[in-house]
Formats: structure tokens, sequence, C-alpha cells
């Protein structure tokens, strides 16, 4: 009876091993697999032994933590998430686990912040909005909603289809959205229903 040949592992080089720790950290195991040409579970052992993490699941120091607690009373989610070095998803949990208020969730709307709402409202999407105003989204629909505003924006002109077909070509749906005072999904359905190509 014939002996089976035992598997020798490939010994994994120093370029396989630079590539792997500089990607590991952000990119998907299934694209670090192609791009090596190791399996995931392969490339998953040698992180593991090597101390490899991803950022996401980081784990939070008690300087981390500190600036946390110190900051997300008066701060923005956002600003403390650049500091840190997280997402603000990473944050916002961390926060609510901790039982942490952000005092910015219950300052009174201005009557400035109330008119730049509604003159925004019907050309910019919640995110946009939010991030002009210093808001979250969650009170920015609340507030709209209070104020009675809904998303109805007025019929297209002809000079506004033709800026499109014009522009389109050259400029991103983006900057075609600020410069005609569209939503950038607005700007980009009329691009799908008169079939422009770049």
């Amino acid at each position: 009876m014939a002996k089976s040949k035992k598997i020798t592992p490939v010994r994994w080089s120093e370029e396989e091993l630079k590539l792997l720790k500089k990607l590991y950290k952000k990119a998907k195991a299934r694209e670090i697999s192609e791009q090596i040409g190791r399996t995931i579970g392969s490339l998953r052992e040698k992180a593991r032994k090597l101390g490899l993490q991803k950022k996401s699941f980081r784990l939070w120091s008690k300087k981390d933590l500190d600036i946390l607690k110190r900051l997300y009373p008066t701060e923005k989610q956002q600003v403390i998430a650049e500091k840190l070095g997280r997402s603000v998803k990473a944050v916002y949990s961390k926060a609510m686990k901790l039982g942490l208020k952000s005092q910015n969730a219950v300052v009174p709307w201005s009557k400035q912040e109330e008119a730049l709402l509604r003159k925004l409202y019907l050309h910019k999407s919640y995110q946009e909005i939010a991030e002009q105003l210093g808001r979250s989204t969650g009170g920015l629909t609340g507030k709209a909603n209070q104020l009675g505003l809904r998303k109805t924006a007025p019929p297209w002109s002809k000079k506004e289809v033709n800026l499109i077909k014009k522009l389109y070509p050259t400029h991103k749906a983006k900057e075609i959205a600020d410069r005609i005072g569209r939503s950038e999904g607005a700007v980009r359905q009329k691009i799908y229903k008169y079939g422009l190509q770049k």
C-alpha cells in the first residue's frame, strides 16, 4: 500500500507578508486572498500569528475611552471619530454602551437653522444638510416633519435639462447638482432617463 504524501505548506515570502500587513486592516479577506494567491484560511491564520487585527475590531484603550468620555457630550461624532481613528458608527456604539449623552441632541433650533433647513431641504440629501447644520439626520428629519417640509421638488425646466446634457460629458453629477440646485440623486435619474454618456 502506497504511503500518502505529506503536503508541505509553502513558506510565506517577505513580499507576501509585507502585502498582508499592508492590506489586512482595511481590505476584505477574499480580496487579500485573490491578491496574494493564498486561501482565506491560510491568510487568517498567518494574520493571527502576526497579531494583526482588523481596524473595526481594534480594542478600545483606556486613553481612547477617556477621550470619548471627555468629548462626547459637546463634540460631533464625526470629529471624535477622526480624532480616534475610528468610524462614526464605532464611536456611537461605544458611547451608547457607556451610557454617554450628547448635548448636541437637545440643543434647540435657531431661526437661522430653520431657515437654512427650508432652503436646502429640496435640493440636498439629509446627510448633506445634517453635516452643514451640525445636526444628526434623525434630528433633522424630525424637525423637517415638524415644519411640514416635504421632498417634492419643482418640475424640471428645459434650461435645467439642457444644462445637464451640456455639462455631463465633462462634469460629475455632484458638480452639476450643486450648479443647478438639485440633489445628486435627481440629477442621476435624469442622466439615466436621457441615456447620457461620458
